[in-house]
């Protein structure tokens, strides 16, 4: 059985040992081990069943950790992290030779970020190393916004959850990457490229490489239930098309007539974006749950944090 609990104490001594806890922030639960230690790093990959070229995220307490893993930390780049550290921000920057190449697949940049939560951060203050931390859920399988939902996947496979209760924000960090010392957005995210403009002007975004990408989240096929899931922009009329089918239905507002389908679960009631990205995966695990035929999806406008939940469900249609 794995445990849940707040007990850093409990969370420390197993990282300590080279063992896996799963670890609380703002975003969705990690699946966190200690980045100098091969022996944690290749449980992460094999317990996720990620593949080993999917680079991992560096997740630290303090921004004066950045200079024991980059060689350089750009301007525009320390612009950001005033602003948005601690938060939903990760930095892709050129990595010290400290770092492993088993966390970088290989590549010569690595992903860093400071989380916003108190539990995780006082967690990383009490270790002499920074964590790792994948989303804690099997590769390609919906992200885990609640302990419970990293208990689902590998109870009796995972030692510790470290429960903090509900992730606020409920996606994905964001990935800012920098070419030729211009700022790319490699992961679409709960900071969105508007806000990320706001601070250092225009970027561009380059969200899917599927050999050898640059930052996790670029592959096509992401974030999935088990049930098929679709993204439309007219519902009635894809209903129509699939009588007699079992269906749940993602909606992001009232602003409709009533579906005469299976079961509904409204991300937000109101448009707003921040509540419904904070809500996405919570129920794209409870649609999970219901046998349905398919799962459809309501595509939000694509502005702002509703093309950061877009990009989620477009992979989970995959």
């Amino acid at each position: 059985m794995t445990l849940v609990s707040k007990d850093l104490l409990k969370a420390s001594e197993i990282l300590n040992r080279e063992e896996l806890v799963a670890i609380p922030t703002e975003t969705v639960y990690g699946l966190a081990g200690n980045i100098y230690s091969d022996t944690a790093i290749k449980k992460i990959f094999e317990m996720k069943k990620r593949p080993f070229f999917n680079p991992l995220i560096v997740h630290i307490h303090s921004v004066e950790q950045v200079k024991d893993l980059a060689v350089d930390f750009p301007e525009k780049a320390q612009q950001l992290a005033k602003v948005f550290w601690p938060g939903s921000l990760t930095l892709i920057l050129p990595k010290n030779d400290t770092v492993p190449d088993l966390i970088t697949a290989g590549n010569n940049t690595v992903g860093i970020r400071m989380p916003d939560h108190a539990l995780t951060l006082e967690l990383l203050k009490n270790l002499p190393f920074p964590l790792a931390a994948p989303s804690a859920n099997p590769f390609t399988h919906i992200s885990p916004t609640k302990a419970q939902h990293v208990k689902n996947y590998f109870d009796g496979k995972l030692e510790m959850v470290l429960d903090g209760g509900n992730c606020a924000n409920g996606i994905e960090s964001t990935i800012v990457g920098f070419e030729n010392d211009e700022p790319v957005v490699y992961r679409l995210g709960s900071i969105s490229t508007e806000e990320i403009e706001k601070v250092i002007g225009n970027v561009s975004v380059r969200n899917n490489k599927e050999q050898a990408p640059n930052a996790p989240g670029m592959l096509e096929k992401h974030y999935s239930p088990r049930t098929k899931t679709y993204l439309v922009q007219d519902i009635t009329d894809f209903i129509k098309q699939h009588p007699e089918k079992k269906i749940g239905l993602l909606l992001h507002s009232t602003d409709h007539k009533n579906f005469n389908v299976s079961n509904v679960i409204y991300l937000t009631k109101t448009g707003n974006l921040k509540e419904a990205a904070s809500n996405l995966y919570s129920a794209m695990h409870k649609m999970d749950q219901l046998d349905l035929d398919m799962i459809i999806a309501q595509r939000l406008p694509n502005y702002d944090l509703g093309q950061s939940i877009n990009d989620r469900l477009e992979r989970a249609t995959k």
